[in-house]
């Protein structure tokens, strides 16, 4: 489904990634885990066409998505969750929810949608008229999660779904992420709980300063001496 091969993205004259190759399948779920400035949330942003790369090949369903513009990224059927959310928060979370049903083929089907982000997310319908800044961390992410789905997308990709949430709230975070999985997203997922994404996870990447340094299945890379020294505390 989704295809990176040699990506190399940097700012300016600084590289941030380099030479990094992955591969999401239909209704897959696979993590990119590693430590804090490895580049994770660059290769994230390169793959959903927010920073282009310096070099290397993005294709999806078969189609080349190197060159186009960054709009056009989600008429394709991949939606991005940032990193921190970025919810326009003097809108209400219905204004927000609409927003992310924009393109022609999720705007015909908008109603719909809504009605399947309030059964999944039901606080989130109890307060359509409220500012989405007045809501709780989680209900923040939940609500950024919710604006994604309302594009219909084939691809989700999300970038530090647990940052800065409660520990309840982040088991619900990717229980959450199990069920859209399970309904035949694929899905992308950068994390720094490893631990945690690792035990969702299909297939797992470890990127580190920029690198991938290990891939494989969830369970074989947790047995690995440096990642249980780096990463899982053992």
């Amino acid at each position: 489904m989704l295809e990176a091969r040699q990506l190399r993205v940097g700012y300016g004259a600084a590289p941030a990634v380099w030479d990094v190759s992955l591969d999401v399948g239909e209704g897959d779920l696979v993590v990119v885990v590693g430590p804090n400035g490895a580049g994770k949330t660059t290769l994230i942003n390169a793959l959903a066409g927010v920073h282009p790369p310096v070099s290397g090949e993005i294709n999806f369903q078969g189609k080349s998505l190197t060159r186009i513009p960054a709009y056009r990224y989600c008429e394709t059927g991949i939606a991005l969750v940032p990193e921190g959310r970025r919810l326009f928060t003097g809108m209400t979370v219905l204004e927000n929810l609409e927003l992310g049903a924009y393109r022609g083929a999720a705007k015909a089907k908008r109603e719909a949608s809504l009605q399947r982000v309030i059964a999944r997310f039901p606080v989130l319908g109890e307060r359509l008229a409220q500012p989405a800044g007045t809501l709780s961390g989680g209900q923040q992410q939940m609500l950024a999660i919710g604006r994604a789905l309302m594009a219909q997308p084939r691809l989700l990709l999300l970038d530090e779904p647990s940052l800065g949430l409660a520990p309840a709230i982040v088991m619900e975070m990717f229980r959450i992420i199990r069920e859209v999985n399970r309904e035949g997203v694929a899905v992308l997922l950068v994390e720094q709980n490893v631990a945690m994404a690792l035990d969702v996870a299909r297939r797992a990447y470890v990127l580190e300063e920029g690198r991938i340094v290990a891939e494989g299945a969830p369970r074989e890379l947790a047995s690995q001496p440096h990642i249980q020294r780096a990463y899982l505390g053992h």
